[in-house]
């Protein structure tokens, strides 16, 4: 039965069969057994069996086979508990070290040397927009430290850090790309950390941004979850490019805290991901936003 009805998976139907089979077997073997034992001593004979008497001797050994059962069904419960809970913990612990190693390593060497690329020349272009370009870094990078030990963050926290993600593309861009957020205040909403950074992320790597076609990112609330799209305009490469990864991994970081999932949806000019919304009770227990 551990392997067929699993306490974990089935508790109920695991309890009624374990009641079921257990029982039947303690009343049948103690009856076979004591009727030998007294029909050996001669106290009665084939055409004469006393039912109703040995039914009644059958019910102390019965008891006492159903008192073990419940000690040994409840030790095997509680022992298999504790297993998958272990066995829950580690693997929660090795996704969650996977995790953040993958999203540590999205903001990558390549876009610090592509931000201070842009930041030399524009230190000397325009003092003004370099101290902009620093803040706007700075709080970028502050954010990733801040973030590593937490499960979610709040929707305003992750907003604002996509608003200095975006403002450091604006300066590298100029007119080639633009972007709209239409959020109010989130109150207690929450988001897998760095989702709206990978999603941002995909849209400038996967599409052409130029004055002629600027790339355009909104931002918005749409129901229960957060709307993310941009313009299609696929950049020509001699190999069809893939948003994968990155709708990978948040999808499967939604999978580890929450029943809800990602939606992704693409159409000729339009790509669009909506992220569920989150909240915590009082008990800190990740659930979907009712």
């Amino acid at each position: 039965m551990d392997k067929r009805i699993p306490w974990v998976r089935f508790p109920i139907k695991r309890l009624a069969v374990t009641i079921l089979v257990y029982g039947t077997y303690c009343a049948v073997a103690s009856f076979i057994i004591i009727f030998i034992f007294v029909y050996v001593q001669g106290n009665f004979s084939l055409d004469a069996i006393p039912w109703a008497l040995l039914l009644e001797h059958t019910q102390l050994p019965v008891t006492l086979g159903l008192s073990f059962m419940a000690f040994f069904t409840a030790r095997s419960w509680l022992f298999e508990w504790r297993n998958a809970a272990i066995e829950a913990e580690q693997l929660k612990s090795e996704n969650l070290a996977s995790r953040y190693q993958s999203l540590k390593d999205q903001l990558n060497p390549h876009f610090l040397f592509n931000s201070l690329n842009v930041l030399s020349h524009l230190v000397y272009e325009n003092a003004d927009k370099s101290v902009e370009f620093i803040q706007q870094l700075s709080r970028i990078y502050r954010y990733v430290l801040d973030i590593q030990g937490e499960e979610l963050v709040s929707l305003d926290r992750e907003l604002e850090f996509a608003k200095s993600y975006l403002c450091l593309q604006k300066i590298r861009l100029g007119t080639a790309m633009d972007y709209h957020i239409a959020v109010p205040h989130s109150g207690n909403l929450y988001l897998p950390p760095l989702s709206l950074q990978l999603l941002l992320e995909n849209a400038f790597k996967h599409n052409v941004a130029s004055t002629e076609n600027p790339l355009l990112i909104t931002i918005s609330i749409k129901g229960q979850n957060l709307v993310i799209s941009n313009n299609l305009q696929r950049k020509k490469t001699g190999k069809k490019e893939k948003n994968g990864i990155g709708l990978n991994n948040i999808t499967k970081r939604y999978a580890l805290i929450s029943s809800v999932s990602p939606s992704i949806r693409e159409s000729t000019d339009i790509f669009l991901v909506e992220l569920p919304l989150l909240k915590t009770d009082v008990f800190s227990k990740i659930q979907p936003l009712l």
